[in-house]
């Protein structure tokens, strides 16, 4: 029997009693995978009125498809968003949001430290069609609320930089933009649903890269967005013409009947089956991985050979007291650790038995990347500089294996190099 009221539920009892949007034919306790393109219709008035959105009737899997459709459903529950697109990668999240919102002449405020592919989205894509880009340090609010005006279409960040572990103040970010009167778009990828609310701290567009924590075993590309309904889209140039149709699901509208139909991004089904499973478990492997996470940080911080290690977790970083009110006791999984240079970060890599040399995070494997190398590697030295990617940083992230083990990798790599 699937619980009728789950509102009031933990978050896992709600991503598992999530309901079906309707009765499998076979009573399945988890959604089939519909892996086909298209639906058929009783009659031509049914056809006609799911294509005009008159009814929730699926027509197409580029634009809707039941088991997309009953993961968006569970990230609704758990976020409790007014609506969740479900596309097919992390940075198709990001450029779906940011086509729907920017215009030729507008501006959007973000800072310089961003994920590589996001920064080169910016700056290079949505440059070329007439979008400025204000950089700005997000750790200076006065400096964020000096950089908005009246052609700013959005404002948006990292809740935890990647691989930065930067962290902005969001109560006194998202006090400015509802001043201001924009949009606050946030990518909370690093820190996943389960210890972070972002409609709490008045973020009004989430966007999520669910390639990482919710598909876990590295099993599927993903990305989402998710909307709280909080935003007044008549404050929005791009959006204002249709609110008066829309209302508060204006951006919702948009982007559902044009823009992520006509991009052709949206989730795959067998993708969505996969972080679904994902989700169930999300909670448990999240207090896994970052538990872990902090028990090597701290470890790290003794070994000589390395210069500096950087999580918002440990009691001496900078961001800890603001790390610790916004994302608990645990900020992720992902830690850096910074060696004398970029020829030694390389032979430490080759020295690893255990560690996977992979990009992507927050699978159940740890991996370990050379971002200046790899992620951030086809940019200039300048445009290095502006991110803050030096080439002596480690980026780790800590999968679900023994602490211990991972631990004993390290140290063995590391006595390889320098022979103590």
């Amino acid at each position: 029997m699937v619980l009728k009221n789950i509102d009031n539920k933990g978050f896992t009892t709600r991503v598992i009693h999530t309901q079906y949007a309707k009765k499998d034919a076979f009573n399945a306790l988890q959604v089939p995978v519909y892996e086909n393109v298209a639906f058929e219709f009783d009659t031509a008035e049914q056809m006609s009125d799911a294509f005009l959105g008159l009814s929730s009737d699926h027509t197409y899997s580029r634009i809707t498809n039941p088991t997309v459709a009953n993961f968006e459903q569970r990230i609704c529950n758990i976020t409790k968003a007014l609506s969740v697109t479900a596309l097919n990668s992390g940075m198709a999240a990001i450029s779906n949001t940011f086509i729907e919102l920017a215009y030729c002449g507008a501006n959007i405020v973000s800072s310089p430290h961003l994920f590589g592919n996001t920064y080169s989205f910016f700056k290079s894509t949505l440059s070329s069609f007439g979008v400025e880009i204000r950089f700005c340090d997000f750790t200076n609010p006065k400096e964020v609320e000096a950089s908005i005006d009246e052609n700013t279409c959005a404002v948006f960040l990292e809740i935890l930089t990647n691989p930065h572990l930067e962290v902005a103040d969001l109560a006194a970010i998202s006090s400015i933009t509802k001043l201001k009167k924009v949009p606050l778009v946030a990518d909370t990828t690093v820190i996943p649903f389960v210890c972070f609310d972002a409609k709490e701290f008045g973020i009004d567009i989430e966007l999520v890269s669910s390639t990482k924590y919710l598909s876990g075993g590295g099993t599927g590309l993903g990305g989402l967005i998710i909307d709280y309904g909080t935003f007044d889209w008549k404050n929005s140039k791009k959006l204002e013409p249709i609110t008066s149709q829309f209302g508060k699901m204006s951006f919702t509208a948009k982007l559902r009947k044009e823009i992520h139909r006509n991009l052709g991004a949206y989730m795959s089904p067998h993708a969505a089956y996969m972080q679904s499973l994902g989700l169930e478990t999300l909670e448990i492997r999240y207090a896994r991985s970052s538990s872990s996470c902090l028990k090597i940080a701290t470890e790290l911080q003794s070994y000589v050979n390395i210069k500096a290690v950087n999580y918002t977790g440990l009691k001496n970083n900078r961001f800890f007291e603001l790390s610790s009110a916004q994302f608990g006791e645990f900020p992720g999984a992902m830690l850096t650790f910074c060696l004398e240079s970029k020829e030694i970060c390389f032979k430490f890599l080759n020295n690893l038995k255990f560690i996977k040399r992979a990009t992507n995070l927050f699978d159940n494997r740890s991996l370990i990347i050379h971002p200046a190398s790899t992620i951030y590697g086809t940019f200039t030295d300048a445009q290095r500089h502006e991110m803050a990617i030096d080439d002596t940083l480690i980026r780790f992230s800590v999968g679900l294996e023994d602490p211990q083990d991972l631990l004993l990798d390290i140290q063995q790599a590391l006595k390889a190099v320098y022979g103590n």
